[in-house]
């Protein structure tokens, strides 16, 4: 039986071992700069700009998902943006990540969301197989720009 719960700061290192396990996946694992402590900050402490939800299956964590809201100009409507979906691999295939995308998709309508949007590597096959067999759509018009570190701060230095 599965089960999605909100995530709690007692769940702080499982979060942190699901995000390391999903880096390793996406083949990014020196990306994670992150630490139990930014884990707590960043989805516990007042005001965090992000939430988690926890799968589980018998009690055993098997997943995760890290969303946020965003805002759509052009809808004048808050969106839902998963940031993070990882489910272990051994209980892939069962439901989970389905029933978080569900439950996902149920918080987005009832806030009044216009959307609800997610990013997947290029590469990753199954994931887009998966996420097409669900209804949703690339927005291949769209590409992501991202400043980072020191061309961050070179930037916002002048």
């Amino acid at each position: 039986m599965i089960r999605i719960r909100p995530a709690v700061e007692a769940d702080v290192d499982t979060i942190l071992r699901f995000i390391v396990e999903l880096a390793r996946y996406e083949k990014a694992e020196h990306e994670v700069k992150t630490d139990a402590e930014g884990i707590r900050r960043s989805l516990f402490a007042e005001g965090s700009p992000a939430s988690a939800l926890i799968c589980e299956r018998d009690g055993r964590a098997i997943g995760y998902a890290v969303y946020f809201y965003n805002y759509s100009t052009w809808l004048g409507r808050k969106g839902l943006y998963l940031e993070d979906l990882y489910i272990t691999p051994e209980e892939r295939g069962g439901g989970a990540g389905k029933g978080l995308l569900q439950q996902l998709a149920r918080m987005a309508v009832e806030q009044g969301c216009g959307r609800f949007e997610w990013s997947v590597l290029d590469w990753n096959e199954p994931a887009i197989g998966f996420y097409k067999s669900l209804g949703a759509e690339p927005q291949d018009e769209w590409v992501i720009y991202r400043l980072t570190g020191e061309a961050l701060k070179r930037f916002a230095a002048g």
